[in-house]
């Protein structure tokens, strides 16, 4: 019942006619719009006048040494402001060094007895699933 209201839909009994359209003028009644107008851009068709001129610029390369080893650069999300200073080794939890960031460890290099075999062993055979499968038809 709710949603033969909410949808404006309502069963004639008669036969004729078995669903009826929704009013869309009828009070209560939310108006459906489409897309929005485009912008206009003042300058016409071709012309650079209505491009916007705030493009995006790379962020400045830092090349002073003692910034580099004593400062996370590129680490301050604000605006404004200075980067982070990095603090002694001994502040920072053991498996922050102990962490593998260099390239991603071989199938044969991992002992099948762990878990992290078996989700790259996982991942493999749904790669060469895919494929396999890519060629097929249906």
């Amino acid at each position: 019942m709710a949603a033969r209201r909410l949808f404006g839909a309502t069963r004639t009994w008669a036969g004729r006619r078995a669903w009826e359209l929704p009013d869309p003028a009828a009070p209560g009644r939310l108006l459906v719009r489409d897309y929005a107008k485009r912008p206009v851009i003042k300058g016409g068709k071709g012309s650079k006048a209505g491009v916007v001129s705030d493009a995006l610029k790379d962020p400045e390369v830092c090349t002073d040494p003692v910034l580099l080893t004593t400062h996370a650069m590129g680490v301050n999300i604000y605006k404004e402001g200075q980067d982070v200073t990095l603090k002694p080794n001994a502040e920072y939890p053991e498996w922050l060094f102990q962490m593998n960031v260099g390239p991603p460890k071989k199938l044969e290099e991992l002992d099948p007895e762990t878990r992290e075999y078996w989700r790259l062993l996982r991942k493999h055979n749904i790669w060469r699933h895919n494929r396999l499968s890519k060629n097929q038809k249906f």
